[in-house]
């Protein structure tokens, strides 16, 4: 274990210890104890001592001991409807994953947009950032780098050598690929951990509910304008590879494709149950129109998804269907548990009256600059990401952010939202996110040549989250 790491393992619960015994109270009684706790969990958070989603469990343990809340108040966090969207996503990126569907499609999308060396950059981009809304973007990385990687290879094995052109190219297509995966996720309410957090916070906290097909209207154009963003300055910025046409790697492809053979009926009938429940969650507030009885929701859609992909027969007679329970080993449960430390974490802080505090002392100053504000807490969330897992600071810091807005009499929305979407945007550093970590383990990245072109990314980002949120936003919630 690190030495950070080992310091934030005894510096945590000592923290706890010594706010928790203070001979004076905090605010009051319950904030004190909400106080001691926090700092808690923010410092096994920032340390990552422990996994990110055992952290998670102390409001669980430690809150109903405390008095803060029982353990009834503080579990009902833990089954938020949110959770259960998310659930419904995982599952159905599990049957992706299993069929190798994801894979048909992201090698269709590479083969579509051409032979040309900025195409095929293009090709692996698109089809990361299209897999990255809907599975997790670890998978959608991990995907597409042996394809990435061995069509490198080709570049290595030619006879002119790696020149700085193909080296050029390995960056864009390595960069390519982790930047894309990070963008993809903010297109949708399950493309990333972040957006989730925050619809739950948004939804227990202040009943306010951002549907899927909303959020869809405002991620899907950031994401389109980043990625754009995103090729231009890895391409024709700070990479440029003047190779032209690259006919081994159509070739590379092809064979790629030729090797899933033709679709089984286990992508058929995962396509289907796909297609029908992204359907489901665009067109949510039509068919409750059309059948008011029906009551969808997007967690309850979500969830007939997932029951579908277990329930989805390949051969009844065999008992053999499309997912079975077992499958679910590779699910990522500790994410789940993290949405309900966080909202039971922010859940405490706002019944103690912490975030009322925050919007009350920053209602004092009268003469406070909304726009700059609104600037540095983006700038503040997406360079901070780059350091701390951005789930993590989300919980932690979108409550905040909120207490802010209600002290500058600002919509929540107008904050929260573009907060969250920055959270996502850590473009500079290999530790910063997991697609980040694995292109920078290919071996063809360094630190150096990551961040040049990060910094760039982030600053743009900041720019374009802060037009949005001045333009857009208002329009759309």
């Amino acid at each position: 274990m690190a030495t950070y790491k080992k310091i934030g393992f005894f510096l945590g619960p000592i923290l706890f210890l010594i706010i928790l015994n203070l001979p004076f109270t905090l605010l009051n009684p319950v904030a004190h104890k909400v106080i001691a706790g926090a700092i808690w969990m923010i410092t096994w958070w920032l340390s990552e001592a422990v996994s990110i989603s055992v952290t998670a469990l102390i409001p669980l343990a430690v809150f109903p001991l405390l008095g803060i809340a029982d353990i009834k108040e503080i579990s009902a966090n833990y089954a938020n409807p949110i959770v259960f969207l998310f659930l419904g996503g995982f599952v159905i990126a599990l049957a992706l994953e299993k069929v190798e569907l994801h894979k048909r499609i992201a090698l269709n999308i590479i083969r579509l947009t051409g032979t040309n060396a900025d195409g095929v950059v293009l090709g692996f981009m698109l089809a990361t950032a299209l897999m990255s809304m809907w599975i997790s973007n670890t998978a959608s990385t991990v995907v597409m780098l042996p394809i990435a990687a061995s069509v490198i290879k080709l570049l290595i094995d030619d006879a002119d050598g790696f020149t700085k052109n193909d080296k050029n190219f390995a960056l864009s297509i390595m960069l390519g690929i982790a930047f894309a995966a990070n963008i993809g996720g903010t297109a949708t309410l399950i493309g990333t951990p972040p957006n989730s957090v925050m619809a739950a916070f948004l939804e227990t906290t202040y009943d306010i509910e951002i549907g899927f097909m909303s959020w869809m209207m405002l991620g899907v154009p950031f994401a389109i304008i980043m990625l754009i963003v995103c090729y231009f300055v890895l391409v024709k910025w700070f990479y440029p590879n003047n190779l032209g046409q690259l006919k081994a790697s159509d070739d590379l492809i092809l064979n790629e494709i030729e090797k899933l053979g033709k679709m089984s009926k286990g992508e058929k009938i995962v396509s289907f149950i796909f297609v029908l429940t992204g359907l489901a969650w665009i067109f949510r507030t039509n068919l409750n129109g059309w059948f008011p009885d029906l009551n969808l929701s997007d967690a309850g859609i979500s969830m007939l998804g997932a029951l579908a992909m277990f329930v989805a027969p390949l051969d009844f007679h065999k008992g053999d269907f499309t997912l079975k329970w077992e499958d679910t080993r590779n699910l990522p449960w500790g994410i789940l548990i993290l949405f309900g430390g966080g909202l039971a974490l922010a859940g405490a802080l706002k019944s103690a009256g912490m975030i009322d505090l925050i919007g009350n002392s920053i209602a004092e100053y009268q003469n406070i600059s909304i726009f700059m504000i609104t600037l540095a807490l983006i700038a503040v969330m997406l360079f901070m990401t780059e350091l701390m897992s951005n789930i993590a600071l989300t919980a932690v810091f979108v409550p905040v952010v909120a207490g802010i807005a209600i002290g500058l009499d600002v919509p929540i929305l107008l904050m929260v939202i573009p907060v969250t979407l920055a959270a996502s945007c850590a473009f500079m550093l290999p530790m910063a996110t997991p697609p980040n970590a694995i292109v920078f383990a290919s071996g063809h990245i360094k630190v150096h040549e990551m961040a040049r072109v990060g910094i760039v990314l982030n600053i743009i980002a900041v720019a374009l989250l802060i037009l949005m949120t001045y333009t857009v936003l208002p329009q759309l919630f």
